[in-house]
Formats: structure tokens, C-alpha cells, sequence
């Protein structure tokens, strides 16, 4: 991208060391200097990147990520457990076994990816609250 196209889109001109959108979600990188500093626990955000101090608590991530993933995640487990249970009809317990860690897995493990793929986009767009 030429130095016009980089003024036009809003990208800073520097934009070496910066993590890409994947590599960002996967490993909770800060999406200003690449350290892995984004989350303070399994799901929760820093409150600002050890490394560049960059205010994380400014974005607004909101309830959005934990709405659609437990809707797609819902929907993709009850279709799966309804096959299992025509096609081979066992236990309820097998049920249990089965679908409550995955679903609990599945929720937390795609949470952090979509928060911080959230927050990247974010910070990508310099998007800021409605009204400011």
C-alpha cells in the first residue's frame, strides 16, 4: 500500500511490530506493540499493556462475542446431541459427558478469540463511543 493509501484508509503510517488480526486473537496480543499482554485471566482484559501502556479499557467490547457464540454453539451441540441420540441412542450420561465440557470449552476457548479479535478490530479502526 502506497504512503496516499495509508493516509486515506486511517492506518498510521507506522505499522511495524503490529500483530495481524489472527495471530492478535490467538495468542491476546496487544494489537499496538505484539506482547502477549491483552488478558489478565482466562477471559478478562488488562486493564493496559504492560509493555506499551496502551489503555485497553477504553474499547468497548461489550456483551456481544458471549451473545453470538453461545447461539452458534448452542445450536451447532443440540444438532449434534439430536444426531447422537437418533442415530445411536445412549445414556444420558453419555450426553453429559459429552456435550457439557465441549459446550463450556467451546464458549470460553471462542470468547477470548472473539474478544480479542474484537478489540483488534477496534483499535484497527480507531473506533471510539458514539457521541465522543
Amino acid at each position: 500500500m502506497t504512503d496516499d493509501g495509508r493516509k486515506a484508509s486511517g492506518l498510521s503510517e507506522n505499522t511495524k511490530g503490529q500483530p495481524a488480526f489472527g495471530e492478535a486473537a490467538l495468542f491476546g496480543l496487544c494489537p499496538r506493540c505484539g506482547a502477549r499482554t491483552l488478558f489478565a485471566g482466562w477471559i478478562a482484559f488488562a486493564p493496559h499493556c504492560r509493555a506499551c501502556d496502551l489503555d485497553f479499557v477504553r474499547f468497548n467490547v461489550g456483551d456481544g462475542p458471549a451473545a453470538f457464540l453461545t447461539l452458534i454453539i448452542g445450536a451447532i451441540l443440540v444438532g449434534l446431541a439430536t444426531w447422537l441420540a437418533v442415530a445411536v441412542a445412549p445414556p444420558w450420561w453419555v450426553h453429559v459427558i459429552l456435550w457439557l465440557p465441549l459446550g463450556v470449552g467451546l464458549t470460553l476457548g471462542g470468547l477470548r478469540l472473539a474478544k480479542a479479535a474484537l478489540l483488534w478490530s477496534e483499535y484497527r479502526q480507531q473506533a471510539g463511543e458514539a457521541g465522543r
